[in-house]
């Protein structure tokens, strides 16, 4: 058996144990006396009725009371002579057939019914393994003697007690077999639980079936939930770091290609080779690595620094933002086509300067790598926001998921080629800002273009 059947089949038996000790201890000391005091109480309440009852009412009635109270009835002329008073009662119990070895009124008694008070007395009746329990009452001259029979329940109840510690012995031979059938249907679906916990342990996402109709199928619901989870989270970090492997390259590959060049141009200029360009050379390239080192470090800084959020212009701003670009669209044959619908609210709320960045990263992506000459952007009302959309002509795609755009560390080209892609960073950067400003945001690729957009709420100010 296993050890959850052994648990059970010992908390039954000692639940079984502790009923059947309290029901003997209850039966041996307390049945008795709660039979004795039943009859005292239903005496009591017959000779209450006896009290208030005239002769005629109470000879009337002798015979239902009797019945109804389980009794006998019999009453005498009340005399001093004790002797012939015991006499005359004995007799009038055993005329109603009530034969006791043992019964007298002691001169006590007498006296007490003498001054109208009622007497009380238990015979013991020890070869009938009875008792006879009488009340005596006075009633003008008269002497009335109510009795019931008490049984002495002592071989009884030890009848009784043998009798439930069978039942008990037999319950826990029951109790055995049941506790091992409930241990084995629980323990099955736990062992295939642990078995999938182990191989997920292992990195092996199994899922579970158990069918149980229970907490345990529950259970197994959240485990082969929690599977899925960490496989998808799993197959995330192993991509992420795949992703991690390719930006350390590329960014390996950026910083090597300029620390050559500078490199190369200082020893010509140690060797007298300069023709007065190679400074130049040089702080271009340094520039061109510290521009790299900003941005890193602009990453990094975004997602932890607090956000000031007031209200500004989305208009004016994206008006700003287009500006120093217009000259370089001219000259690339590329234009700008601003479509706003009627603004209900003239300002939005968010961090201005971080919606610059975003703004400034969307249009230069799209005048770099546009391969078409318009560049559509779009501002609509959705009553309580607005909603900005930026979309150009795109080359060609490779049809991976375009989502990927805004991880850090991607790049969808496997060789040095930037266009969509670069070091991941612009639009790391990007999704980091809307992130944080809580706005949602997507990228589409449909129709030979691709979309950016993302959505920032009303001034309610």
């Amino acid at each position: 058996m296993s050890r959850l059947g052994r648990k059970l089949f010992w908390r039954m038996a000692a639940m079984l144990a502790v009923v059947f000790i309290v029901s003997a201890l209850i039966n041996t000391y307390f049945l008795p006396k709660y039979l004795l005091y039943e009859k005292k109480t239903a005496l009591a309440e017959l000779a209450d009725i006896v009290t208030h009852s005239g002769p005629t009412e109470l000879k009337r009635q002798e015979q239902e009371l009797e019945r109804q109270y389980g009794a006998t009835i019999v009453s005498a002329e009340l005399q001093t002579n004790l002797d012939e008073l015991n006499d005359r009662l004995l007799r009038l119990l055993n005329a109603d057939g009530v034969s006791l070895s043992r019964f007298w009124l002691a001169e006590e008694g007498l006296d007490q019914l003498l001054q109208n008070k009622p007497v009380y007395r238990l015979y013991s009746q020890t070869k009938l393994n009875t008792s006879f329990l009488v009340t005596f009452l006075r009633t003008d001259d008269r002497i009335v003697v109510i009795g019931s029979p008490v049984a002495h329940s002592s071989q009884s109840l030890h009848a009784v007690n043998s009798f439930n510690a069978w039942i008990a012995a037999g319950g826990m031979l029951c109790a055995l077999g049941l506790a091992w059938l409930i241990a084995r249907g629980i323990v099955r679906p736990l062992e295939k639980l642990s078995r999938s916990a182990e191989s997920i342990a292992r990195l092996d996402f199994q899922k579970t079936d158990v069918r149980t109709g229970d907490e345990i199928e529950l259970l197994a619901d959240s485990i082969n939930g929690m599977s899925d989870k960490l496989k998808e989270a799993h197959g995330a970090l192993e991509e992420r770091n795949i992703r991690l492997q390719g930006f350390i390259s590329d960014i390996s590959h950026e910083f090597k290609t300029p620390i050559a060049l500078i490199k190369a141009y200082a020893s010509g200029i140690r060797d007298g080779l300069d023709d007065g360009t190679y400074l130049d050379v040089i702080d271009r390239k340094a520039d061109e690595m510290s521009g790299l080192v900003d941005r890193l470090l602009l990453l990094a800084k975004l997602q932890h620094e607090p956000y000031r959020i007031t209200a500004f212009s989305f208009r004016e701003l994206l008006d700003e933002a287009l500006e120093p670009y217009r000259a370089a669209a001219e000259q690339a044959g590329i234009r700008f086509n601003v479509e706003a619908q009627p603004i209900s609210h003239p300002t939005v709320m968010g961090d201005r300067d971080k919606i610059a960045v975003v703004l400034d990263n969307f249009i230069s992506n799209t005048l770099k790598y546009s391969a078409g000459p318009d560049v559509r952007i779009e501002l609509v009302d959705e009553g309580e926001r607005l909603y900005f959309t930026i979309r150009n002509a795109l080359g060609s795609w490779n049809g991976q998921d375009p989502g990927l755009l805004w991880q850090p560390y991607y790049v969808l080209e496997s060789s040095r080629n930037r266009a969509l892609s670069g070091t991941g960073l612009g639009l790391s950067i990007v999704k980091t800002i809307l992130e944080k400003h809580g706005a949602p945001h997507g990228v589409q690729v449909e129709d030979g273009e691709i979309r950016f957009d993302f959505s920032l709420p009303y001034d309610r100010g």
